[in-house]
């Protein structure tokens, strides 16, 4: 193996839905010198028609050493031509099948992590495979029984407690057995992947005002609370629960290296207010690396080269520094 391949740390880059912007993003990975081999997983012929004219795309090859000024792809086919902007279910395979071997690239040690451009849920669904998102797939896929979804971006790391859940759904989610298990992850991963030695956590109540002394709800007093002083005990940094609408204020987050917010709407607004465009979705817990766009698959600007890479990007930054360990 040559010395360049040996230094530069190798990364799949799956290009997500093919009706979608991702080809096209993953394309002007080409206008940035990255310090690590750049691999796309997609169909070569539809990258090459998405990356235009005077765009230079060449077949992966394992143990060649990378070429210079060039878009490397592992090809995998299309199930049916893909259309910018058209979903087609029968593709649905296809997008399943860049997440599986770019996995089995990253278990394997080919890849030093995995990017991942968006996907379309629905038309997974619509293909007639239950999919609820990367996440999931990927904690089921490495048998993985809890992960933690944290956006990064802004200057802010926010993690959640929940996910996609309905409202009405989240307090019941929220047990002290997973409660305590995220808080882990979240710390472990603080530690070994953002080079966080004594990593800060501010975690947010989930009532109004903290549930105001049990006025507004008792989850603070019975839930949270006693988790985080179990913890605390054992040597890490809480802070909280605090209430959220005066935890995300820059007084307030100085004192902290990170975020736990119950539910996704309690956290990710401020986040995404903060760095829309230029955020980064990362999955805690796996055996692996994995960062996301904190976009979806915007079918009315795919095809129209207006799409703006900034996400992919910071996706791409900061893959490259989690596999250094400096994330």
């Amino acid at each position: 193996m040559s010395e360049v391949v040996a230094k530069q740390p190798v990364l799949a880059v799956t290009s997500g839905e093919p009706a979608g912007v991702g080809s096209e993003l993953c394309a002007r990975l080409l206008d940035r010198a990255w310090p690590a081999r750049l691999v796309v997983l997609g169909d070569i012929g539809l990258i090459r028609e998405r990356a235009g004219d005077g765009v230079p795309v060449v077949a992966y090859e394992a143990s060649a050493e990378p070429p210079s000024g060039a878009l490397e792809v592992l090809h995998l086919p299309l199930s049916v031509p893909a259309q910018a902007g058209v979903l087609d279910p029968a593709n649905g395979a296809y997008v399943l099948a860049l997440l599986d071997r770019a996995l089995a690239g990253c278990r394997s040690g080919e890849f030093a992590g995995m990017v991942t451009a968006p996907v379309h849920k629905g038309v997974i669904n619509d293909a007639g495979v239950p999919f609820s998102g990367h996440t999931e797939y990927l904690a089921e896929h490495t048998d993985t029984p809890l992960v933690v979804m944290m956006l990064v971006g802004g200057g802010l790391r926010v993690a959640l407690a929940t996910t996609h859940l309905p409202l009405a759904a989240v307090p019941a989610a929220i047990t002290r057995e997973v409660l305590e298990e995220t808080l882990r992850i979240l710390h472990r991963d603080l530690v070994e992947r953002f080079a966080l030695p004594a990593p800060r956590i501010l975690v947010a109540g989930l009532n109004p005002h903290a549930g105001e002394g049990g006025h507004m709800g008792r989850e603070e007093i019975e839930v949270i609370t006693p988790v985080l002083e179990k913890l605390r005990g054992e040597g890490m940094h809480l802070v909280g629960p605090l209430p959220a609408d005066t935890l995300f204020v820059p007084h307030t987050l100085e004192q902290g290296d990170a975020v736990l917010a119950m539910y996704h709407d309690q956290g990710l607004p401020v986040l995404k207010h903060a760095s829309f465009g230029g955020g980064v979705n990362v999955t805690l817990g796996l055996p692996i690396i994995r960062t996301s766009v904190d976009h979806g698959t915007a079918l009315d600007l795919a095809g129209t080269g207006k799409a703006d890479p900034g996400s992919l990007y910071a996706a791409v930054e900061l893959a490259i520094r989690m596999a250094a360990g400096r994330g």
